[in-house]
């Protein structure tokens, strides 16, 4: 007898409740099937019930998860084909943590070295916002990026008078992790780590920390760690930048490094060396603005100790002892929170200050210069423009700023005045060091020590006639 295929269907679906119910092969059922188990269980399952699912860890990722973001990147790689070397597009992941609402993200700096685009992703947010390294300091292996997100805006309500107010820009406000401190941590404390291994996005490890003050070389990389923590929480490629949490949600940790030979050994670099690069490094190096202005933390907040003669902040009103409240609107209290107001500025941009004077609430407005030019005035007292002039591929170096008091003001500089070469005694009767471009000025000055003369060569349109000649050569003496 042959069964057709809808009637076969029929027949094993009428018979499975009672292969389900049949005892195994080998197996004899003795007696009635007896309720009190399932009655006992049912009476389990209720209880574990009433237990809460929600644990420290759970809350710890909730409440942190939201400023991790996954780390997306492109760079062109010199990579070996049949017919030698080529370019190629290689793409790589890592993780980075929100430590400012503005958007600005620490990672690791192999994360991002030599990327040409990266993206960062936010959890529950499929579409990625491009961004921005700020700055690195590659031997610490650490990053600062910046989410460039589109400004919104925002309209006011319209008053009883009838007429509305302007539109109002409302810079994009990202969560944040809480900062906590590396100096207590424990051997054996619980710790949780977010991050993207292997691509997949905010995945979450969990362990203890299994060592502290640990030195770790990377060969590959160069580096030589110290101080790491020590942590057992399962950390793989794609781990790298991202945060190692306690258990109460404070950031103490970047992740850094795995231990490739071994199971379950990963190395975090301590919050409290992070913040200290931040301060020191990171967010300075950041800067393209200054504002003629030195400043210092006190318990009433950020002071002016010193206001530079001749400076952005001399025409500004703005005097030393006055009290920084805010920049461009936004408040500061810190070196740190004025940095990061100042950071997205670029050389020449207006910023609005608010400063209480004696007492009195007053507000200045500062047009900001160049850091490189804040650095080459306050060391040797110049402001200079990169010039073109004809027949030259090149640019030089024309001074626009005299500090007074200055070395350059001792040495008799004036603005306008050309100067393309210098050679310090210290080079003995080697010949004059050409200096094209603000940065090889401030190169050349990071490396001689304070209190070294100087021979500048320089050279001043006496007639006016718009060109520099031999006749209107200039040489001098400027001790650093």
């Amino acid at each position: 007898m042959s069964i057709r295929r809808p009637e076969l269907a029929a027949l094993t679906l009428a018979l499975l409740p009672a292969v389900l119910a049949a005892p195994a092969a080998g197996q004899t059922r003795i007696g009635p099937r007896s309720a009190a188990p399932d009655d006992a269980r049912d009476v389990l399952y209720e209880d574990l019930k009433s237990e809460p699912r929600s644990t420290p860890v759970t809350r710890v990722v909730e409440a942190s998860a939201p400023s991790v973001v996954f780390v997306e990147t492109e760079a062109l790689r010199s990579v070996p084909t049949v017919f030698g070397r080529t370019q190629r597009i290689q793409s790589g992941a890592g993780s980075g943590v929100v430590i400012h609402s503005g958007g600005y993200v620490v990672t690791n700096y192999h994360v991002v070295e030599g990327a040409q685009n990266i993206r960062v992703s936010f959890q529950g947010q499929p579409e990625p916002y491009p961004a921005r390294l700020m700055s690195s300091v590659p031997e610490e292996d650490l990053a600062l990026l910046l989410i460039e997100a589109p400004r919104r805006t925002r309209t006011a309500p319209r008053p009883s008078s009838g007429r509305g107010l302007p539109p109002t820009a409302l810079e994009p406000v990202f969560p944040t992790v809480r900062l906590g401190t590396s100096a207590d941590l424990m051997a054996g404390e619980r710790v949780v780590a977010i991050g993207s291994p292997h691509g997949q996005a905010h995945s979450v490890s969990t362990g203890i920390i299994s060592g502290l003050h640990r030195d770790v070389a990377v060969p590959t990389r160069r580096l030589q760690f110290s101080g790491l923590i020590q942590t057992d929480a399962s950390i793989n490629f794609g781990n790298s930048g991202g945060p190692l949490l306690n258990i109460h949600g404070e950031l103490i940790g970047i992740n850094t490094v795995m231990n490739t030979r071994a199971e379950n050994i990963g190395f975090a670099i301590p919050v409290d060396r992070v913040r200290q690069v931040l301060e020191e490094e990171l967010f300075p190096n950041a800067l393209k603005v200054w504002l003629g202005v030195d400043v210092e933390e006190r318990s009433g907040g950020l002071v002016v100790t010193r206001v530079w003669e001749g400076g952005p902040a001399a025409s500004g009103e703005i005097s030393e002892g006055d009290r920084i409240v805010s920049v461009g609107g936004h408040g500061v209290t810190s070196k740190e929170s004025l940095d990061l107001q100042l950071i997205p500025l670029q050389p020449g941009a207006a910023v609005e200050l608010a400063l209480v004077s004696q007492g009195t609430p007053c507000e200045a407005k500062v047009e900001t210069w160049d850091v490189l030019d804040g650095e080459l005035f306050k060391d040797v007292g110049v402001a200079v423009d990169e010039q073109s002039f004809r027949g030259r591929r090149d640019t030089l170096l024309v001074v626009r700023h005299v500090r007074p008091d200055s070395p350059a003001d001792d040495l008799g500089v004036l603005p306008g005045d050309l100067i393309p070469a210098m050679r310090p005694r210290t080079l003995g009767a080697s010949p004059s060091l050409l200096i094209s471009d603000r940065l090889s000025l401030k190169t050349l000055l990071d490396g001689l020590p304070q209190g070294t003369e100087i021979e500048v060569d320089a050279y001043r349109d006496a007639n006016g006639d718009g060109s520099y000649d031999l006749d209107e050569q200039l040489k001098g003496v400027l001790v650093r």
